[in-house]
């Protein structure tokens, strides 16, 4: 069932990239920025509790 349901997503991913690349591609972009946000918060808090 687990591995069924990993196929689908995939095959759902891979559909959703070619049906709609500029849209994928936003969704990509965000995430990352949202990766960068965190990172940087996380570094801030760690350099606040240094001081």
């Amino acid at each position: 069932m687990k591995k069924n349901l990993r196929y689908v997503a995939i095959a759902f991913v891979i559909f959703y990239l070619l049906s709609s690349p500029q849209d994928a591609a936003g969704v990509v972009n965000n995430a990352f920025s949202q990766l960068g946000t965190a990172g940087d918060q996380l570094a801030s808090f760690v350099n606040a509790l240094g001081r």
